[in-house]
C-alpha cells in the first residue's frame, strides 16, 4: 500500500512540475508558440496521462481491498466467528461453512460478470426452459 501511495504522490508532483513548466515556458515566450512551449506541453500531457494511470491503479487497489474486507466480514458473520452474547451470529442465522459461502459468492460474481458483459439476457433465456426452478441451497444447507 505504501508503494501505491508513493507512486501516486510522485506522479502528482511530476504533474504539478510539468504544469509549472508550461506556464513558465508560455511566460518566457511571451505567450507565443515555440519549440520550448510545445515541448513543455508534450511533457505536461505525458505527466497527466501517467498521473491518471496511477490514480486508476490506486482506485483498483482500494476497490480490491474493499471487496476483500467485505468478503472477510461476510465469511466471519456467516460462519459464526462474529458471535453475540448468546453464541449465535449477529443475524441470528445458523452458521454455514466457509467453503459453501465461498462457492455461493463465486457463483454470484460469475452471474454479475455475465450480466455486465451483456450475456445475462442470453443466459437468462437459456435457463428459462429448465423444468425445475433454480435452488441456490446446497444439500448440507437443507439438513439444517
Amino acid at each position: 500500500m505504501d508503494n501505491i501511495v508513493d507512486s501516486l504522490n510522485n506522479a502528482y508532483q511530476e504533474f504539478v512540475v510539468a504544469a509549472a513548466n508550461v506556464l513558465e515556458a508560455k511566460e518566457t515566450s511571451g505567450a507565443q508558440k515555440t519549440a520550448a512551449t510545445d515541448a513543455a506541453l508534450e511533457n505536461f500531457k505525458q505527466k497527466w496521462e501517467l498521473f491518471r494511470v496511477t490514480c486508476d491503479q490506486a482506485e483498483e487497489f482500494v476497490e480490491s481491498v474493499k471487496q476483500r474486507i467485505g468478503s472477510e466480514c461476510l465469511v466471519d458473520e456467516a460462519t459464526g466467528l462474529v458471535a453475540g452474547k448468546s453464541g449465535q451470529t449477529a443475524t441470528g442465522l445458523p452458521p454455514i461453512s466457509a467453503v459453501r459461502l465461498e462457492q455461493m459468492s463465486k457463483a454470484v460474481r460469475c452471474l454479475v460478470i455475465e450480466l455486465q458483459n451483456g450475456s445475462g439476457t442470453a443466459a437468462g433465456s437459456a435457463h428459462s426452459h429448465l423444468s425445475t426452478p433454480f435452488d441456490g441451497r446446497f444439500s448440507e444447507d437443507s439438513a439444517q
